[in-house]
């Protein structure tokens, strides 16, 4: 009789949108994907009672050493990222969804350095980045010279730092809220420019500094936000994509992007000792 394949335990820490999706479809198609579920945690733990069987509760973050783990995944807020992430890879390999918080060039070179003496991956989730691979290899042999995303969102889409967007009125357009490095919008708008702070991973010679980002205002996408790439290359070469992601009045994230975190937690094996975008 054959033996039947260990399943990829996996803990999900966060249970907002994002992070019931990845739940449910653990739950319903885990088996079959090669996944189990680890442990859930969530800062109000009332919020997963009905939903979550009370086995895969974790009431307390500190205790997931107590649960047999592979794979853990960050759906919540950098600062989770921040103090637990170190902590992640000593015992298992870490999926961080909020990569805005590797701004932090002294957490970045930490979580760097944890991902290599453990021997775990630090997965980085795509998101709603297009063409992270080839931006990714452009960059691995050198040929990387710029890059460039503006994300353009509806208003009530954003979660900014300030008040920067507390002015907005329906009906005025587009507006340029803030146009500079990837590492100062991560700082401005940490929920909002994963996608950006995924790219800036991928180009690491240009790195979080070196990356160039917009974030865009607008009052006429009510049912999308829009992903702009430009990539500029050695001798000439140039790429912009642009990505239309349906998305509801209000939402941090596209519905797009459920199904890419999907895709990239089924790409999370066998990478160890480095960071790796999936």
């Amino acid at each position: 009789m054959a033996d039947t394949p260990k399943l990829l335990a996996v803990g999900i820490v966060g249970y907002g949108h994002l992070g019931q999706h990845l739940v449910e479809r653990i739950q319903r198609e885990g088996k079959a994907a090669g996944l189990r579920l680890a442990f859930v945690w969530n800062r109000n733990t009332d919020k997963l009672r009905g939903s979550v069987p009370e086995e895969f509760i974790l009431q307390q973050l500190s205790r997931f050493t107590e649960r047999n783990v592979d794979l853990i995944v960050e759906v919540c807020h950098p600062q989770i990222v921040k103090e637990f992430g170190a902590q992640f890879l000593s015992r298992a390999h870490f999926m961080v969804g909020s990569p805005s918080a590797l701004a932090d060039p002294h957490l970045n070179q930490q979580l760097r350095q944890a991902a290599a003496c453990h021997g775990r991956t630090l997965y980085v989730p795509s998101g709603a980045l297009w063409g992270g691979q080839d931006i990714q290899r452009l960059n691995n042999n050198g040929t990387l010279s710029a890059l460039f995303i503006r994300m353009s969102k509806h208003p009530s889409c954003f979660r900014l730092m300030g008040d920067l967007l507390s002015d907005w009125e329906e009906g005025e357009g587009r507006r340029v809220l803030f146009k500079g490095s990837v590492s100062e919008l991560c700082t401005l708008a940490p929920n909002n420019v994963n996608t950006m702070a995924a790219a800036a991973i991928a180009a690491s010679r240009l790195g979080f500094g070196g990356v160039t980002g917009e974030i865009v205002s607008d009052t006429e996408l009510s049912q999308f936000h829009v992903v702009e790439v430009e990539v500029t290359g050695a001798n000439g070469f140039f790429v912009k994509t642009v990505r239309r992601n349906p998305a509801q009045l209000g939402a941090v994230t596209g519905s797009a992007t459920y199904n890419s975190f999907w895709s990239s937690l089924l790409c999370c094996e066998g990478h160890g000792g480095r960071v790796y975008l999936c």
